[in-house]
Order: structure tokens, then sequence, then C-alpha cells
């Protein structure tokens, strides 16, 4: 399939070679920063109003930048599933949906769209990511896991089981979460603790 990268940036140059790996034929970028120049060999378009109306990649970091992006361009979103991914056969992705490599989908995860499993991220069984959540490396989500909408779980943190995440909320790098976490509340730390937002 032939398909455009929203984003030039670091997420979005890994996602282009994911894109590859998986058999997609990215014909190039579109970034908000144009004119750049090119990108792993792909030519940077323009920005958005660039686009041609066909199937994109969103590759941007923030989760809520993915999601306004969407609502605006309205094109197709095809998942990207990565072939090193362990996918269980019952697990499910909505459209936009991004699972980068060597991550695990366990059984009856569902993963949301325009959600985000970045790379070696373990999603066990039951677990749901909501709309625009981000797991980052190397992340450990145990069995009945809730991630809210454009919630994020930083890189090597654990959750453990059912417990839930509410939406934009933020689990720092390492952090181990062993309550449920409200919606908005930003945590780190092994037990996690609460910290003011914007730290």
């Amino acid at each position: 399939m032939h398909v455009l990268i929203l984003g030039a940036g670091g997420h979005g140059r890994a996602v282009c070679e994911a894109a590859w790996d998986a058999g997609f034929a990215p014909r190039g970028f579109l970034d908000a920063r144009a004119p750049l120049p090119p990108m792993l060999g792909l030519p940077v378009l323009g920005d958005e109003a660039a686009h041609d109306g066909g199937p994109l990649l969103i590759a941007l970091g923030g989760n809520r930048l993915r999601l306004e992006a969407a609502a605006r361009l309205g094109c197709p979103l095809p998942v990207l599933l990565h072939p090193s991914v362990v996918r269980a056969r019952s697990a499910e992705l909505a459209e936009g949906a991004v699972v980068m490599p060597r991550a695990v989908l366990g059984a009856l995860a569902r993963i949301g769209r325009l959600a985000l499993v970045n790379t070696g991220a373990i999603i066990e069984h039951d677990v749901v990511l909501e709309e625009g959540a981000h797991v980052a490396p190397g992340a450990v989500l145990c069995g009945g896991v809730r991630v809210g909408a454009r919630a994020v779980v930083g890189a090597g943190a654990v959750v453990a089981p059912n417990l839930s995440i509410g939406a934009d909320a933020v689990v720092g790098p390492g952090a181990t979460v062993r309550a449920d976490v409200p919606a908005g509340a930003v945590l780190a730390g092994a037990p996690a603790r609460s910290l003011p937002r914007g730290v």
C-alpha cells in the first residue's frame, strides 16, 4: 500500500522504517516545518496542505496531536503492525494503530484508534488501550489493564494487573504502578507516586 507519513521527526523516521518492513510503500513525508531535506531517501513534500487524501500514517509523538490531525484530514488510517510483533489471534487493532518492532499483544488485547505501542512493549491479555494512548518502549501492561484516551505509559514502566490508567494521565519511565491512576495524574517512581502536573 502506498502511504504518506505525517511527521518527519524521529518518530516519523521510525514509523517509516517499520512501514517498509511491514510491506507498505511510503511515498514521502508531510511536516509543518517544510521545506526540509529528504528523510531516509524520501521527499518531504510539504505540510498538511500537500496531502492528497490518500492513506496516511500519522507519526506524531504527541497523543492529542495524532487525534487532532486525523480529525482535520479525514483520510484512511491504516494499521501499522511490524512483522516482528507477537500478536494473539484474538487481539484487535483499530484504525491508525501503530505497533512497533518486538511488541507483544496478548489474548483479547484491544488497541484503540491511533494508539501507539512502541518498541518491545508488552500488552498482556485483556488489556484495553483507548484512542490515542501511548505505551512507550519496554513498558509492561499486565493482564486486564485499561489505559485511558491520550494517556502515556513511559519507557520501562510496569503496570500491575487489572488497574486503570485514567485519560490524559502520564506514568513516568521506569515507574511501578500498583494502584489505579486518576485521569490527568502524573506518576513516577517505584512504587509510583503522584507528581505535580508539568514535572
